[in-house]
């Protein structure tokens, strides 16, 4: 994700009155209108997206699986089952299992994104006979998110044999700039997922989660929650989102800063990174990714750049410069060298955490910024253009076997 400097009268009658209806445990409250993510939805091109692939009838299935619930249990029940089911549909799409419903290319990411919104939108909408509080709401929306987004799912086999690769992606965004927009981070991470790769020592196995393009999730812990269960018993993490134009970047170094372009929800955030125990918080975290040996690899495409600039204020200063070097000592962060945005917040909270588990010297892991995923020439326009053509799906799927090249040669590089 590139760095842009640039959300109850008698008693009698009381009693009786309890008898002839069902006891609610806690005052219903009305459904809440659809966020600014799944307005988007009902565009053309989210919607001929969902048609393209058959992903279309995703929400529509889950709506009716929905209204049958009968109970709040039953409706957890109804919403962890079917979250899963589309992580697992989009993953198996992905990697060419099952039938190939539709003519848009296997690799897309977007299905799962507008389908997943379709899904949230019901939730947020639905008002069952035994009510919902806006808490229990919220709790359905949660699960979903994180069931759809396989954070829940990630599995390891128990064999010491096996090294273990966790990789993260992330959604579309800039959705209001082009609602075709794919995000090859999120596309790799389903390319990836559950599969194995041969390395010098062995077969690794790869896990992987995809992360909404939101301030508040983050502020919430989300990457934390999925992450701090794993990272233990890791060889091997990568988080990854979609960079700068025609080149593959090594984020060497992370900033505890959010500088405030707006998230997939319109929001806007600038101030230091929230995080638990902000007194001992660090204004940087580093890469322990092997970045010299992956630069110096032949891994596609692309070239690959170990990236040390950021931006800081100087100890003592009052002004943000750029430091191409990195950081200075007691400088504060203004932008990592993956910027100011989500990437750089997803790439720090997980070296933090590596860190704060006393994992530092040990795993390898850190951020790598993949090329922006471009349309074809003669496809650039939002308002005229078609939501895929030769050329993005090519550089999509050069992107997803690069990224996939240099997790071997980052594991190659590991003991």
């Amino acid at each position: 994700m590139t760095h842009i400097r640039v959300r109850l009268g008698a008693l009698g009658l009381t009693l009786l009155a309890g008898l002839a209806a069902p006891p609610a445990l806690a005052a219903e409250e009305p459904a809440a209108a659809p966020t600014v993510e799944e307005q988007r939805l009902d565009r053309a091109a989210p919607q001929e997206i969902l048609t393209r692939s058959g992903f279309d009838t995703v929400a529509p299935e889950f709506a009716r699986a929905l209204g049958g619930a009968r109970s709040y249990a039953q409706a957890e029940r109804v919403v962890e089952r079917q979250g899963a089911r589309l992580w697992r549909r989009a993953v198996d799409r992905a990697q060419g299992r099952g039938p190939a419903v539709g003519d848009l290319s296997r690799d897309d990411d977007r299905p799962l994104y507008w389908a997943r919104l379709g899904m949230t939108r019901e939730v947020r909408q639905w008002e069952p006979e035994f009510g919902l509080t806006e808490a229990r709401r919220a709790k359905l929306l949660a699960a979903l998110e994180r069931t759809s987004r396989g954070q829940d799912s990630i599995r390891y086999p128990h064999s010491k044999k096996i090294k273990r690769i966790l990789l993260t992606g992330f959604d579309p965004f800039t959705l209001d700039r082009d609602v075709r927009i794919s995000n090859p981070s999120g596309a790799t991470a389903l390319a990836l997922d559950g599969t194995v790769i041969d390395t010098a020592d062995g077969p690794a196995r790869v896990e992987t989660a995809v992360f909404p393009v939101r301030w508040t999730d983050f502020a919430e812990g989300t990457v934390e929650k999925t992450l701090r269960p794993h990272l233990p018993r890791l060889d091997l993490f990568t988080t990854v989102s979609q960079g700068r134009v025609g080149r593959i970047d090594v984020e060497r170094t992370n900033g505890a800063w959010r500088g405030g372009f707006p998230d997939n929800e319109n929001l806007s955030v600038t101030g230091t990174v929230p995080v638990t125990d902000p007194a001992s918080q660090p204004q940087w975290t580093t890469t322990t990714l092997p970045y010299k040996d992956i630069v110096a690899a032949d891994t596609g495409r692309f070239p690959v750049y170990d990236n040390t600039s950021v931006t800081e204020i100087p100890a003592g200063g009052t002004q943000a410069v750029v430091r191409p070097e990195g950081p200075t000592a007691g400088s504060t962060a203004r932008a990592g060298g993956g910027g100011d945005y989500l990437s750089n917040e997803i790439a720090y909270r997980a070296t933090l955490l590596r860190d704060r588990l006393g994992l530092g010297g040990s795993l390898p892991g850190g951020h790598v910024h993949t090329p922006v995923l471009q349309f074809g020439a003669g496809n650039t326009d939002p308002a005229s253009g078609t939501v895929t053509d030769a050329q993005f799906v090519q550089n999509r799927l050069d992107i997803i076997a690069q990224v996939k090249s240099i997790l071997t040669v980052a594991a190659d590089a590991t003991d």
